[in-house]
């Protein structure tokens, strides 16, 4: 990557990557300065070229502890980008942060609103955005409050203006006690997204889901069906996408007591159930997993109704392979 070498004097790494069109993308992550202090970083590509890596304006001026990263980046169009992360400050706490791009110039990272009040207990981090149209964008999380518990967040920004970070609605009542995070969002239009993660409650740990409409977020729901599937109580969303308000398709990965883990596939407001592919379930995945450990990693859906989601599996010889599937 251009001009990252010269950054970096120990360890560098792209954490994530998101292309509005083809040849124009951006790209976040890490690398290491000369005092061993991990900066935050952003390059952007522009007709099939790369720029030179840069660390992210303004990151520098938080990052007073040494220790920051972009965890996940978004575009909306060329040009038209959001980033988030975290950095530790002064405090030694991690804080989260957002920065924008606007019309190809990045602007100054910013501590994200309202989130440092519900981080007490200092351990809060952006781990994902989703912007389905120019300073529009919605962000996913998690904080440690007051009493050392990990919690839930989500963040819009409307008009290019970053809103109050907010706990998920409904967690509470699903985790009393427990802890919770947002691991994916995405965004069918402005204002309507959804966001998922896990949370823990009693009997284990459970995978949520919430939607967002017309800029209000609703309550978080188990994943429907998911309750029945998660037997060795171990269930996380991890990633989600959204072609339109509404149409959405999910990932979750259930382990079991004996550490088998099996891929699953929800949409919201239907019960999770396992990989669909043509023609309905995946023929090809069960048969190969003889080594009783699944995943899918990503999701992607362009139009509604029309989905891949790639993946790992043990096979046989305890070797990790990777599969593909469609939904069509």
């Amino acid at each position: 990557m251009p001009a990252l070498g010269t950054l970096n004097a120990g360890d560098a790494e792209v954490l994530s990557v998101s292309c509005a069109a083809a040849g124009n993308c951006a790209a976040g992550g890490f690398y290491t300065d000369g005092s061993f202090h991990t900066e935050a970083f952003v390059a952007v590509e522009r007709s099939g070229r790369w720029g030179r890596a840069a660390e992210v304006p303004g990151s520098a001026a938080l990052n007073a502890g040494g220790f920051a990263q972009v965890s996940a980046v978004s575009c909306a169009s060329a040009g038209n980008c959001a980033a988030g992360g975290f950095y530790r400050d002064g405090s030694r706490d991690l804080q989260a942060f957002a920065a924008t791009e606007r019309n190809g110039r990045w602007g100054r990272a910013a501590g994200v609103p309202g989130l440092r009040a519900l981080n007490a207990g200092g351990n809060a981090a952006i781990t994902s955005v989703s912007c389905p149209a120019a300073g529009s964008c919605a962000a996913g999380g998690f904080y440690r409050n007051g009493s050392g518990l990990r919690q839930a967040f989500v963040v819009s920004e409307r008009g290019g203006r970053w809103g109050r970070a907010a706990t998920v609605l409904g967690l509470r009542a699903l985790s009393p006690g427990g802890f919770a995070r947002v691991s994916t969002v995405s965004c069918g239009s402005a204002g309507n997204c959804a966001a998922g993660g896990l949370y823990s409650e009693p009997a284990g740990v459970q995978a949520f889901v919430a939607s967002e409409r017309n800029g209000r977020w609703a309550k978080a729901i188990q994943v429907p069906g998911s309750g029945a599937l998660n037997t060795g109580a171990d269930a996380v969303l991890s990633s989600v996408s959204c072609a339109s308000a509404g149409n959405c398709a999910g990932r979750r990965v259930l382990q079991g007591r004996l550490r088998r883990r099996q891929s699953h596939r929800g949409v919201r407001g239907r019960r999770a159930e396992r990989p669909v592919g043509q023609g309905g379930r995946s023929p090809r995945l069960r048969r190969p997993q003889r080594g009783r450990a699944a995943s899918v990693n990503s999701v992607s859906c362009p139009p509604a109704g029309s989905c891949a989601a790639g993946g790992q599996y043990k096979d046989g010889s305890s070797n990790i392979q990777g599969f593909v599937v469609s939904q069509s």
